[in-house]
Parts: structure tokens; sequence; C-alpha cells
């Protein structure tokens, strides 16, 4: 999401919208669509997301992309997306805490801190 533009606290702002249940779109397999302000745009000039998520309290930033730049994913990337989340909503939080700490995740909001 870095290449984006989008700064950790507009991806804290669309878990808390999304965790009050507005998404985008449910793709299924555990990934929503949420489409995130850019800074200076708002929505309609926004990034869309693609979110693994339980809908509780994990939510993982798997890919963004500007509206202007490809309309969707394809039915294959959708599919290696939703295996990924699959993956990743199984890890343990021991599992989660690992990852983190070996830089392979990033953490960029817990209980509505920076």
């Amino acid at each position: 999401m870095r290449k984006t533009g989008l700064a950790d606290t507009a991806l804290c702002a669309a878990v808390d919208e999304m965790v009050r249940g507005l998404v985008d779109a449910d793709l299924g397999g555990g990934v929503v669509k949420k489409r995130v302000p850019l800074p200076g745009r708002g929505k309609s000039g926004s990034t869309r997301t693609l979110v693994a998520t339980n809908k509780g309290s994990r939510w993982f930033f798997l890919f963004g992309f500007e509206k202007n730049e490809r309309g969707n994913v394809s039915g294959k990337e959708l599919e290696a997306l939703q295996a990924i989340a699959d993956d990743l909503l199984k890890l343990s939080s021991r599992d989660l805490d690992a990852q983190a700490e070996s830089g392979a995740l990033q953490e960029i909001c817990h209980d509505n801190q920076d």
C-alpha cells in the first residue's frame, strides 16, 4: 500500500469502517473490497483495497489499486488472494507475532493505536 501513498491512519480508519459493516463488496473466501481515500482526493478518487478478514478481529490488506489503473482483479487473481486469505486467517496469535517480528507482515493498528 505504500506506493499508493496510503497512510496507516487511512488504513486504520478503513478497518474501523469495515468493523461496522461498511465494505464495498464481499468477494467471498474471506476477501472484501474496500475503497480507501487517497490524500486530498476523497473516496471517488480512491484506492481499491482487497482485504482478508474474519469480519471480527483480523483485517489483512492484501492488494491495492487505483481505479484508473485497472477495473478489478481477474478470477485467477481473486482465487490466489482467497487462498492467501485462508492461510492468513488460520494463523495463531503467536504465528502472527512471529511474522510481524520477522517483517513478513506489518501491523499498522491494534486496538485503535497506530
